[in-house]
């Protein structure tokens, strides 16, 4: 009887470690942008802010880079570091396809289907972007330097809000 308990108590607990708290209001419309280039968002980009995910749990340093492929696709490359930047580091590989305006699905090796991707915005220059989900388990700050300037940050601040996530629980990213 208590192998069984603990089983259960095991699976109960698994199921609750796998789905990460939901960090935006899914009453509030979400909104991809419509003119989303591939080729332009390829290169690499550095995290500036986060809502948690179990993958980047204590990373500083994390860095994004996407590949175009001869198929439209984009290849990901998600690297962290440990603790502090220059700490040791570990990556996942994924796929990114285009799945509509500024929408990608996205699927990481060994790792469950983190779904629909959607860029919700990046600014003119292709410098910085805002990215979330619309279940709301993530959502990201890009920008393609180490450092963002103040009204960039701000602006993303304000899309992501207007997407209805909850910056109260928005992390900044140590570079």
């Amino acid at each position: 009887m208590r192998r069984v308990i603990l089983a259960g108590l095991a699976l109960t607990l698994a199921g609750c470690a796998a789905a990460p708290p939901g960090y935006r209001d899914t009453s509030v419309p979400i909104t991809s942008i419509a003119a989303f280039d591939p080729v332009r968002y390829a290169g690499r980009w550095h995290e500036i802010a986060r809502f948690p995910v179990p993958f980047e749990a204590g990373c500083a340093g994390v860095t994004a880079d996407y590949t175009l492929q001869s198929d439209g696709a984009l290849g990901v490359v998600n690297t962290c570091h440990a603790g502090q930047t220059g700490g040791p580091a570990r990556q996942i590989r994924g796929r990114a396809v285009p799945s509509g305006p500024g929408r990608l699905t996205i699927s990481f090796e060994g790792v469950p289907d983190l779904g629909p991707y959607w860029v919700l915005w990046v600014d003119e220059g292709y410098r910085t972007a805002v990215v979330g989900v619309p279940s709301g388990r993530a959502g990201w700050i890009l920008n393609r330097d180490p450092t963002i300037p103040a009204d960039r940050l701000r602006a993303a601040r304000e899309i992501l809000d207007w997407n209805g996530y909850d910056l109260a629980q928005l992390e900044m990213v140590r570079q």
